[in-house]
């Protein structure tokens, strides 16, 4: 199948989750979509459900990690070609997927939406360990990625096995740097982001400066005896 899936984990995302998929339902009928609730505590669920949203419904809070990789198995199983990691709370959009397909079409295996792509300069925390986390990929296996954070990633058919039927791929930049090593080749394109709909990120200034040091020390150390 020639049609991107949007993988879109949601985890107590009761407030956005019909507004996301409402828009691309009416506004973007040629792309696909599979909403993973993550065992949300609140009525995401339900909501899916009672809208006839296609779900997939997970019992247990299984973290990013397991809740997308759910979603890639699922692209697996029904034979997808692409498939993109996309927020549940509306800070992804979804224009740009055409330009992150045509970009895959040349011959890459993980296009990333970039924030920082056109040279974009600022100071803030998020920015700053986007530019870290670059440098120590850049480091350990030579490429240039300008926002390896950004959570809006393109995934070609040969990506979707990988994340499908091996263990520990989270969709995460140490993720990216391993694929790399392993020969997958990687572009960005220029995108916006927005801020959430409505609700806290759970990125927080402390949770994001452990989740930053985390990133580092495996991208720097843990990736080097990671194996396949």
């Amino acid at each position: 199948m020639d049609k991107v899936l949007l993988v879109i984990p949601a985890y107590n995302e009761e407030k956005n989750i019909g507004k996301v998929v409402d828009h691309l339902v009416r506004d973007f009928p040629e792309l696909d979509y599979v909403v993973v609730n993550d065992g949300s505590r609140d009525n995401t669920a339900r909501i899916c459900r009672e809208n006839g949203y296609n779900l997939l419904d997970l019992p247990v809070n299984l973290g990013l990690a397991g809740c997308f990789q759910a979603g890639m198995k699922y692209a697996y199983q029904k034979g997808y070609r692409y498939a993109i990691q996309f927020d549940g709370d509306g800070q992804h959009r979804p224009e740009f997927i055409g330009s992150m397909k045509e970009k895959m079409e040349q011959g890459f295996d993980i296009v990333i939406g970039s924030r920082f792509i056109s040279g974009k300069k600022g100071w803030s925390m998020r920015m700053v360990g986007s530019r870290l986390i670059a440098a120590v990929i850049r480091l350990t296996t030579g490429a240039r990625i300008t926002d390896p954070t950004s959570g809006m990633r393109l995934f070609d058919r040969k990506m979707i096995e990988e994340f499908a039927l091996n263990l520990n791929y989270g969709p995460e930049p140490d993720t990216v740097s391993f694929l790399i090593k392993q020969g997958a080749r990687v572009a960005e394109v220029p995108v916006t982001i927005d801020e959430r709909l409505e609700g806290e990120s759970y990125l927080k200034p402390l949770t994001a400066v452990s989740y930053m040091t985390r990133m580092l020390l495996s991208i720097l150390l843990i990736q080097n005896f990671r194996k396949r």
